[in-house]
Formats: C-alpha cells, structure tokens, sequence
C-alpha cells in the first residue's frame, strides 16, 4: 500500500477515535449530577504554519473546562506534517537509525492526545494518545495510557492494567509486560524521584515490518480506552470528598505539571515543531499546588 494511503487510514483512524470519546465523555458529563448547566466541549481547528509561511497541517483541539465531572479534560487529534529541525534530528537518531534523515528531514504526523483533570479527587487523572509517524527513512506507531490518580485505590489500578493487557497480549505474548516496563520507565519523575501516577503502557518506534499488524495493535490500544477508564469514572465520581482530598489532588496535579513540563516527548516535540502552543500544552491542569 502506498504510504500516503497508510497515512490516511491512519489519520482518520485517529480522528474517528477523538469523535467517539468526546462523546462518551460528555454522556458522562450530563449524567454526573451537581450544580450548573453541565460542561461541553469547546472545538477549536488548529493550524500550523511552516517558517517558510506555508501551510503545514494543523488539527483540532477540543476541550472542556469546569465541569461537574471534568475539571478540565483535553482531546486532540493533529496530522502536521514538514521538516525537523536539526536538533529534533539529532534526538530521533539518538533512538533510532534513520539514514539519511539529516539531508531529508521531511516528516509527517498524526494522532490522538487526550489527557483528563478531573473535579472529584477519588476519580483519577488519566492520560492517552496513539499516534503515526512518517518520514521518507521510515514510519512508525507509538502511544499509550497511564492512571493519575492523587488517590489510589487498588481495585482501579488492577482494572486499568488488566484492560490495557488485553490488546498487549492479543498482539503478541508477552508484549504486555514489555510495554508496562516501558511505562514504568518512561513515566518516571527523576528529580522526584518517584512515578507520576500508577503506570499503564507505553510504546514507540513500532515498526516489525508489517504494517497492517502494527496499526492493528495501536487501534486496540486506542480501543481499550474507554473500557479501562470509564468504570472507574463511574465507581469514584459520586464519592465524597474533603478538603484534605483536595489538597491531595493539587499537589499530585503539581507533579503531573512539573513531568510534562520538564521530561514529556510529546511537549518537546510539539513545541519545537511550531505547533499550536495551547493545543501542545492542553495536557497541564486547571490548578496545581505546591509545597
């Protein structure tokens, strides 16, 4: 197949995945008794402009603010695409062996990021994002999810992880232990030195050679979202909550703050790549605490 058809299926994959939570969350939202009208979405369209001034993609940045159940939750999808910088090529090919990425650095990109804050301090934080990436040298899936909450419970983190197995394992045996290491690793706070929430998978750079099988696993990913995170919605959002709770929420959304300021690839990249500054920094939340 073509790779501008991969990109396309990929792309609207993507978009399609982004439709069908915005919905599902704002079923949530409505059904969450509290005061007030419940929240919506606000829709955006980004663009992005090349520094030669041409166009260079852009996407759509959806996101609600003070709601009853979601205090702020962004879902993203972009398809961007144009020419790495020489210091993005230089942090791809310190990972991964791409000749000729110097002479050509065209690339091209698209995915779903979708991080969640939310009102109810037992309901966790949660993160995800699925996306492809394109370049003349090579193409490749990466994403993830991992729980955030500011207070665990065991029984959620048990449900997360064994639903993000599931599309691990249905791929390939053992994969699921590989990719929560990944995660484990990569959601690590250093300077904390400690993890930013309870884990989930993480992945990059997936490239076995057959396509199909790879996009495949990457939409399974995306598909088990919404099973792993919505019953945990459902379990925590009516419970009640103390100041302390809340305190508790602040200075954990801190950390959450400071990991994808300082360490987060997808901020990085975003960024140096001239995307649209609100969109790339959706991720951080309404307030935050610190000691």
């Amino acid at each position: 197949m073509p790779d501008t058809d991969r990109r396309r299926r990929a792309a609207a994959w993507f978009r399609s995945l982004r439709g069908e939570i915005v919905a599902r969350f704002e079923a949530l939202e409505a059904g969450t008794p509290g005061d007030g009208a419940p929240g919506r979405f606000d829709v955006t369209e980004t663009r992005r402009t090349a520094e030669d001034g041409s166009e260079a993609g852009g996407g759509v940045m959806s996101v609600m603010r003070g709601g009853r159940l979601f205090e702020k939750v962004g879902v993203n999808w972009s398809e961007v695409h144009g020419r790495l910088s020489p210091r993005a090529v230089a942090a791809m090919a310190a990972r991964k062996d791409l000749p000729g990425m110097a002479a050509d650095p065209r690339f091209w990109a698209s995915g779903i990021s979708l991080v969640a804050h939310m009102a109810n301090p037992h309901v966790p934080a949660v993160h995800m994002n699925t996306r492809m990436f394109w370049t003349p040298h090579g193409a490749w899936f990466g994403g993830g999810s991992d729980l955030n909450p500011a207070i665990p419970y065991a029984e959620d983190t048990e449900h997360f992880h064994a639903t993000m197995r599931e599309p691990c394992e249905a791929a390939e045996p053992g994969r699921y232990a590989r990719l929560k290491a990944w995660a484990d690793e990569y959601f690590f706070v250093p300077h904390r030195k400690r993890a930013r929430g309870v884990g989930g998978i993480f992945y990059d750079d997936l490239d076995t050679g057959d396509w199909e099988a790879d996009f495949a696993f990457t939409q399974g990913v995306g598909r088990a979202f919404l099973p792993a995170f919505v019953p945990l919605v459902e379990r925590r959002r009516a419970q009640a909550w103390d100041e302390a709770d809340r305190a508790a929420q602040l200075a954990h959304r801190g950390l959450y703050a400071e990991y994808n300021l300082v360490y987060d690839r997808g901020t990085k990249f975003g960024l140096e790549t001239g995307h649209d500054p609100d969109a790339v920094l959706m991720s951080l939340p309404p307030l935050a605490a610190w000691p």
